[in-house]
């Protein structure tokens, strides 16, 4: 049978892999070079680094990301190694979205009506942000330079596919918009680098004093930018969830973000069991070639009962009933150190995505 490393963390794993598969569950700091040399497969997160320094002289030949970034993945080393690399894209994306609304809501309360949602990466993530925007009413630019050479322009009515609704430039992004959200991967080379994308001359470009938001990857954003932006009033407010430099986080961002939280943004039930799910098919599927018995196949407990409702009921009232950031922020801004950070995202009490109920048992 083959052996797979299993990053302790995950949840719903339960027993997919029983009779199928020699599993080990380890938490990320104990995933080493000696722990994994006689691993056939990888199973991990975003703390787990993939490269040749854990990899080199394993026969590791499948590596499975439980999340929707691959950043943590040396994906040039894994193909010249013959190693398969799968991730769960957009497992997540209606938690972030009521991440986002939630703390729209809860920073601006009686003054949303009528203002302009800037979305920078209109991906699995912004797409839903948009949709939410669309059907509260909320007039949305978005930024996106790959889609705009791909797509031409967007669909207001069904983000995620093509239309004829124009893609704007981040320029008019720090111009036009009263809520600046991004969600773009995160990328240090390339034409469409994001590595500190929201820099120094984004910050002083600001006309509107926007709540800004980063719920996607921590180096899209300079730390020292964005608090010289607060320091300079450039912006209303300010919500982190994702940071640089996790867990050692900047402790004055820590302190004057108005939302700070320590990347849960996506940490819902349902967008843990897709991704989970997600990434046991590919696994089954990378072991069996499609010829797996019928009884193998991702265990009971994570399975998404349900999808994503677009006719589930948006209002600011029932998006703070389903998720209150305060309750998160509160806690990691009085008892946080590196460790705190870690603690609150490994035992962090998964909430439901708005529209879902609980008919699986959490285990």
């Amino acid at each position: 049978m083959p052996k797979i490393v299993i990053e302790s963390h995950i949840p719903y794993v339960g027993n997919a892999f029983a009779g199928v598969a020699d599993t080990t569950f380890l938490p990320p700091e104990r995933i080493t070079p000696e722990a994994v040399r006689d691993a056939d497969a990888l199973i991990v997160r975003t703390r787990t680094r993939c490269d040749a320094a854990l990899l080199d002289g394993s026969r590791v030949r499948f590596v499975a990301t439980a999340t929707i970034g691959t950043d943590h993945i040396d994906l040039g080393y894994c193909r010249d190694n013959g190693i398969e690399v799968v991730s769960a894209p957009g497992c997540n994306a209606p938690a972030v979205a009521q991440y986002v609304w939630a703390s729209v809501f809860t920073l601006r309360r009686d003054d949303w009506q009528g203002l302009t949602l800037g979305i920078v990466g209109l991906g699995h993530v912004g797409s839903i942000v948009a949709d939410w925007a669309r059907r509260l009413g909320v007039k949305v630019l978005a930024c996106d330079p790959p889609r705009q050479r791909r797509d031409g322009g967007w669909n207001p009515a069904e983000p995620f596919a093509s239309g004829s609704e124009p893609f704007v430039t981040l320029s008019e992004i720090a111009e036009k918009c009263d809520i600046i959200t991004i969600h773009t991967p995160h990328t240090k080379t390339g034409r469409d680098a994001t590595h500190h994308l929201a820099d120094r001359h984004f910050f002083s470009s600001l006309k509107r004093k926007p709540v800004f938001i980063n719920a996607a990857r921590g180096p899209i954003v300079d730390t020292e930018a964005v608090l010289s932006a607060i320091s300079a009033r450039r912006l209303s407010a300010c919500v982190i969830d994702c940071w640089e430099g996790e867990p050692a986080i900047n402790r004055e961002l820590l302190r004057l973000a108005d939302i700070a939280t320590p990347h849960i943004a996506g940490y819902s039930v349902e967008g843990k069991r897709r991704a989970t799910a997600a990434v046991v098919s590919a696994a089954l599927r990378h072991f069996f070639h499609n010829g797996s018995p019928e009884s193998v196949s991702p265990a009971a407990e994570c399975q998404v009962i349900g999808q994503y409702d677009q006719n589930t009921v948006l209002t600011p009232g029932s998006i703070l009933a389903s998720y209150n950031p305060l309750v998160d922020s509160d806690l990691l801004k009085s008892t946080f150190n590196p460790a705190v950070f870690e603690q609150l995202r490994n035992n962090y009490p998964l909430r439901h995505e708005l529209g879902f109920t609980d008919t699986v048992p959490v285990k």
